[in-house]
């Protein structure tokens, strides 16, 4: 296992045979856990769910053992000292943690105050604590918002208060779990550039919690945890160059080594970035077959010629909120009976105030909608719930019944169908999403994933004819995040017309058929996955980027939306 080798570096972390188990769970949260993280390294920890990701977080600042109820084995030291008789605020001075849910974290009523919470407690003089404010505000891209309420703020601003107010204590460590789950692909680099701004201070030892492996090439080293354990403790590029080791431990491998160990390439040599792969693939005299491409493009054009009639007409739509923001302006967007469109765009560019529109969760200001040729507002918001069924970013907002099979029966209990009916509809919806024998189950006590599939065949349920899914893979690890997405391809496959709204642009190139670009409430950018990311330009004016597959095919000339489409376009020179 790799560590600090050179005696150089002085450990700001140390676990020494680390294991924990929560109260009431019968398998150890972590096992065995040796490591050390010198200061002012930057280690990033990846795992699958219930890896011990966020447990192993916790241990840094006394949450384990001292908040947490279970029983802790083993030794945790930061800056030399144990943590076992050490409070938590005391260890707060050294170890500033951003939660996964970094929203819990805020709760003041001002941007201004949200940063100085933690120095006032820490009885930081007055000029002391205005210039962190104004420091920690520069360093994360939030100066001029002091007066700005977090409430009125976007996902990824948010996220960067949580982290602003973190470095206002001025711990020597930093640890962020998950700090981009719910981020556009501009607010992840924007996370990843303030990591990249706190790498470059020699007093801060940074721990990164991340399953997006695209975003992680700037570390020192990764740690992978796979069941609680140590499974990797390499250099960074060493990891990511393992795609077999990644896929082992229910790790997202970056795509381009992938598509380099699929032509058989060795471990050691594959290109990790699409300029990289660029270079190997013309290096070894590859190309890409112009025929087998034009069948792609094809493929995609017999596809869309299968769909059906107009389901989802909108016509100079617009929508403003009580305060008189203009969420959407003059939109036009046709969905016809079949597809299986993804609309994308960066956090707060009206996504989802768009497709709320289309089940009757919100009404026009001006403009229309139809459904089945219909005008949606004339409908009624049960009818329309039939035809139109959403399924919510956080399942936990929609479910609400004691077992699985009263929440899938609700919609149709609610619609008076007969007891015979409801339990045909809740056997049918609950087979396809995986979950028969789940039926006396509580919701709450399954995974993320679980509740998920829950979530979806409580909608399922009901027979809509169209399915929306506001961000279906966010909070899920990557095996999870496939289980999700196959099972909503096989449904389009079975006639659902699928609409998405995703910030995971690899579930976009290798699921949708269609991409609507929103920006500033208008769509910008409209047509098939493959003529909308071959415009990267347009793409990243948008806040947006495609898979780093697709940026490499792109530059080679021909768009491929997946490892397996390059695979199948590419021949030796």
């Amino acid at each position: 296992m790799w560590n600090i080798l050179s005696g150089e570096m002085k450990p700001a972390i140390s676990m020494k045979n680390l294991a924990y188990r929560y109260r009431g769970q019968e398998r150890p949260a972590l096992r065995g856990v040796d490591l050390e993280v010198g200061e002012g390294e930057f280690v990033v920890i990846m795992g699958h769910s219930g890896a011990g990701k966020s447990t192993l977080c916790a241990a840094l600042n006394g949450l384990v053992p001292h908040f947490f109820r279970g029983r802790m084995e083993g030794e945790v030291r930061v800056c030399g000292r144990s943590t076992r008789g050490r409070r938590v605020g005391e260890l707060a001075r050294e170890v500033g943690l951003v939660f996964q849910d970094f929203e819990a974290q805020l709760f003041s009523t001002n941007v201004e105050l949200e940063v100085a919470f933690g120095p006032e407690n820490f009885a930081v003089e007055r000029e002391e604590m205005v210039h962190r404010i104004r420091e920690s505000l520069r360093l994360v891209g939030l100066e001029g918002f002091e007066d700005r309420q977090p409430a009125t703020l976007s996902g990824g601003q948010k996220q960067r208060l949580a982290i602003a107010s973190v470095l206002a204590m001025e711990p020597s460590i930093v640890c962020l779990d998950e700090p981009t789950t719910d981020l556009d692909p501009a607010g992840k680099q924007s996370i990843f550039g303030i990591s990249r701004r706190l790498r470059e201070r020699e007093d801060v030892t940074l721990i990164v919690v991340e399953h997006e492996t695209e975003e992680t090439l700037g570390a020192d080293r990764i740690v992978v945890l796979r069941e609680g354990a140590v499974l990797a403790d390499r250099p960074a590029r060493e990891i990511l160059g393992n795609v077999e080791l990644l896929e082992d431990a229910r790790v997202m491998p970056l795509s381009v080594p992938r598509f380099f160990r699929e032509r058989g390439v060795r471990e050691g040599e594959v290109p990790l970035t699409p300029g990289e792969g660029v270079r190997e693939f013309r290096r070894r005299r590859w190309r890409v077959n112009p025929g087998r491409h034009r069948k792609l493009v094809e493929e995609d054009r017999a596809r869309e010629r299968s769909y059906g009639e107009p389901i989802i007409e909108v016509e100079g739509l617009v929508h403003r909120y009580p305060n008189g923001v203009a969420a959407l302006e003059g939109v036009d967007l046709t969905v016809q009976r079949g597809e299986f469109l993804a609309v994308i765009g960066q956090n707060g560019s009206g996504k989802t105030t768009l497709v709320k529109h289309f089940n009757g969760l919100l009404e026009p200001s001006e403009g229309s909608v139809r459904v089945g040729g219909e005008e949606a507002r004339e409908q009624g918001l049960l009818r329309l719930g039939q035809r139109v069924g959403y399924v919510f970013q956080n399942p936990d907002h929609q479910i609400f019944s004691d077992t699985v099979w009263d929440e899938v029966a609700f919609g149709p209990r609610i619609r008076g169908f007969g007891a015979g009916e409801v339990r045909e509809r809740v056997a049918e919806a609950l087979a396809a999403v995986g979950l028969e024998g789940f039926e006396k189950e509580d919701p709450f006590g399954l995974t993320k994933g679980e509740r998920q599939r829950v979530a979806v065949a409580s909608v399922l349920a009901v027979r809509p004819e169209v399915l929306i899914l506001d961000e279906p893979t966010t909070g899920l690890d990557y095996a999870e995040q496939r289980s999700m997405m196959e099972l909503v391809r096989r449904l389009n496959e079975a006639g659902s017309t699928i609409i998405v709204v995703t910030h995971a642009m690899w579930v976009v190139a290798e699921y949708a058929h269609r991409a609507v670009v929103v920006r500033d409430g208008r769509p910008v950018l409209s047509g098939s996955v493959r003529e909308v990311f071959a415009r990267e330009e347009e793409l990243r004016a948008a806040a947006l980027r495609p898979p780093h597959i697709v940026s490499m095919s792109n530059a080679l000339g021909y768009t491929a939306l997946s490892v397996e489409e390059l695979l199948r376009i590419v021949e030796d020179g």
